[in-house]
């Protein structure tokens, strides 16, 4: 069996490299130096188990960006490119999906493509009548970012979004005949439902983030134990203690576009709370970084913009809001994040030695509290309660 999978970000580059532990992938970028490092064996992406696989596995993967011959004979496409918020429009960004659809179907008509980018609810139905095919379908991915090939590898399910039950479940068992993991439970469903679960379940855990730093916010205006009264909520089985540390909002690729988007596609559909969990993270950036203005501090810290230990991704990572927010009023911002090879960020000072940083600091905000910070505890501002991502 020949797959083409067109896109080397996380998503991708993930499925690629599993897949071609067993079949012939053919993975496309656009990316020159991408396209070089992945040809020497070398991951543009930091992602343990995608690394260890690129070094030590025997793969049957190509690596071109040469999308004609590499669909060529392709039994599926799997389409991973970027589909960014776009806020003017309203929507996802879908023009380099459009682009890759209309391009397989006029290079490969007979191969199956399988879009797995995260789309607006609708978005494969409308794009099938207007390329003319009924070999478009889609597939949503459940991967953290640094943890994408483990999480193809063990998948918590797989879900295929297909008019056609029996393709679909054909996609369905060539993900599970690659996985590590045994009795994968599958879903087969429309594409439009399979959009909507992807949406609802990435809004779901948005909800949830934000619902916890509320609590926390309560807690600290009326000056209480933020810890005490998580553990309590926690021990309910209904509840359960997981995803509950408090941090600066929720950041990243995918949450808070995917949930902007949700609610975009509520467009005249009655609801209050898909609002109210996009406002909460915006009230929460204001609590926090009103909370560090009150210390009266003349240079702020800003350590690591990256959300979490092992990344190396800072899109949207909620400390942004809050360092904008704080250079608003006037006072002065410092970045340490030594994964960043620019000089300056938005304007503020990057500085790489961490022991100038620290020292020429008066508040360090740390969304997650780090070791490296220990013996500067008294000058950090976090709402890390539990010490974990």
């Amino acid at each position: 069996m020949k797959i083409c999978v067109v896109g080397a970000g996380y998503v991708g580059l993930s499925l690629a490299v599993m897949l071609s532990t067993k079949y012939e992938v053919h993975l496309v970028e656009i990316s020159g130096e991408k396209v070089n490092l992945l040809r020497q064996r070398k991951s543009p992406i930091r992602d343990e188990y995608i690394e260890k696989y690129l070094a030590e596995k025997e793969l049957n993967l190509t690596v071109s960006s040469d999308l004609a011959a590499s669909v060529a004979g392709a039994d599926f496409a799997i389409v991973a490119t970027p589909t960014n918020y776009d806020p003017k429009l309203n929507y996802f960004d879908v023009s380099s999906v459009d682009t890759v659809v209309e391009q397989i179907t006029g290079l490969s008509p007979e191969t199956y493509i399988v879009i797995k980018s995260t789309l607006p609810v609708g978005y494969t139905d409308d794009s099938s009548r207007r390329h003319r095919t009924d070999r478009l379908f889609f597939s949503p991915e459940f991967l953290r970012e640094g943890k994408a090939l483990y999480d193809n590898l063990y998948p918590s399910r797989i879900i295929v979004g297909s008019t056609d039950t029996a393709i679909g479940q054909k996609f369905a068992d060539l993900l599970k005949s690659v996985a590590l993991k045994d009795d994968v439970q599958t879903l087969i469903m429309n594409p439009t439902e399979a959009e909507s679960v992807k949406l609802f379940a990435n809004t779901y855990l948005a909800m949830r983030v934000a619902y916890f730093n509320e609590l926390d916010t309560y807690a600290a205006t009326k000056g209480l134990d933020t810890a005490k009264i998580i553990e309590g909520v926690c021990l309910d089985p209904r509840i359960g203690n997981f995803y509950n540390n408090p941090s600066f909002g929720y950041g990243g690729y995918c949450l808070p576009k995917d949930t902007k988007q949700l609610l975009a596609n509520y467009n005249n559909v009655p609801s209050t709370l898909i609002r109210a969990i996009v406002d909460s993270n915006t009230v929460r950036k204001d609590f926090v970084a009103e909370d560090i203005i009150r210390r009266n501090p003349k240079t702020v810290g800003i350590y690591r913009l990256v959300m979490k230990s092992g990344s190396d991704n800072f899109r949207s990572s909620s400390i942004q809001g809050i360092m904008k927010r704080i250079k608003a009023k006037g006072i002065e911002v410092v970045v340490y994040e030594p994964m960043m090879k620019e000089d300056s960020f938005f304007n503020s000072k990057v500085e790489r030695d961490l022991a100038v940083f620290k020292q020429e600091c008066d508040v360090i905000v740390s969304n997650r509290m780090s070791s490296d910070l220990d013996d500067v505890s008294e000058k950090v501002y976090t709402r890390d309660i539990f010490n974990h991502d």
